[in-house]
């Protein structure tokens, strides 16, 4: 397979909602990607659909509640996204910056860019920190699943070898 393809599957994947990039780094260390590189490829497709989100998201889901056969997924990502920004604004109280970055950063399940920016977008949080905010906390993410990925690759699979 092509390299450039490779990078341009890594770039596709992190772009998927729930995947996104804590799905595509390993993916491109599994595909012999230089480390950085897929990296910087990750971060950008993870923020590449930043922007529509926070624009159009809740408009689309707000409409689609009331549709037929989307209405439910629609309610599913409104009350997600609302949850979500509860959540940051009753911990994080003014901090919501930092809360929205960390809870971006950190690699779960359920958090991320687009959760992220739904939450931001239903907080009214203002575009520039949101995308300010997310990116960070997408660069942290990145960072996070790259070094779990290389110690992975080199074998320390258990946190005991770490010790």
């Amino acid at each position: 397979m092509d390299t450039l393809f490779k990078y341009f599957i890594v770039f596709l994947v992190s772009m998927v909602p729930l995947v996104e990039l804590r799905g595509a780094v390993p993916i491109g260390g599994s595909l012999g990607l230089n480390t950085f590189i897929c990296l910087a490829v990750c971060v950008l497709g993870n923020m590449v659909p930043v922007p529509f989100i926070y624009f159009f998201a809740r408009k689309f889901l707000v409409w689609g509640k009331d549709q037929k056969i989307i209405g439910k997924f629609c309610g599913w990502c409104i009350e997600k996204g609302e949850k979500a920004g509860q959540k940051l604004t009753s911990k994080a109280g003014r901090g919501v910056f930092v809360a929205l970055l960390l809870f971006v950063g950190i690699p779960l399940p359920g958090t991320g860019a687009w959760t992220g920016t739904l939450a931001a977008s239903f907080l009214d949080f203002g575009f520039k920190k949101s995308v300010t905010a997310v990116l960070l906390g997408v660069l942290l993410a990145g960072i996070i699943m790259t070094v779990i990925t290389v110690l992975v690759s080199m074998g320390y699979t258990q946190l005991g070898a770490l010790l």
